[in-house]
């Protein structure tokens, strides 16, 4: 497996440039557990009884980054794309191999969409979440996200490696 998909983050640099540095190094850990595969692998799920596959956490991941990069920071209305009321795990659930490749590159645009949107904010400015009335920093953000990509990425290795034995760091 190749990591072109990831650079390593700075390890002397300010911390707006540390921050991106580790989340961008996430992202790009999620695209490189899923390179290489077929949309027919990248839907299956690998550990029972989780309904956990690759692409369904790129979708989840998509949907957390529209969550709160989009609506919570930027207060557009991006409605979830893979999830109902009706279906509230779709982005695991509702996944099709035909559309896998697709499902990837919504997700890379998702992503230089949210930093776009972070890239007028200071790590000292504040937002609202959606039906929450404490502030949240954008410093918080950030560290919220690259937990959040951490867990997600140590799943996806685990998916990856019963999927064909790769593993990686």
């Amino acid at each position: 497996m190749t990591t072109e998909f990831r650079v390593d983050p700075p390890t002397a640099a300010d911390e707006r440039t540390l921050l991106q540095g580790f989340l961008d190094f996430h992202r790009g850990t999620l695209l490189w557990k899923v390179s290489g595969l077929t949309g027919e692998q990248l839907v299956q799920r690998t550990v029972d009884p989780s309904s956990m596959s690759l692409i369904g956490l790129v979708r989840h991941l998509s949907e957390v980054e529209k969550y709160w990069f989009h609506r919570a920071l930027a207060g557009h209305d991006s409605p979830p794309k893979y999830w109902t009321a009706e279906h509230p795990d779709g982005d695991f659930d509702l996944v099709d191999p035909a559309q896998a490749e697709q499902d990837v590159e919504d997700f890379r645009e998702i992503v230089r969409t949210s930093d776009s949107l972070a890239a007028g904010y200071s790590l000292d400015d504040t937002f609202t979440r959606p039906r929450y009335d404490e502030p949240y920093s954008v410093r918080y953000l950030y560290i919220h996200m690259i937990e959040e990509y951490s867990r997600h990425n140590g799943h996806a290795d685990l998916l990856r490696e019963r999927l064909d034995g790769t593993t990686g760091e």
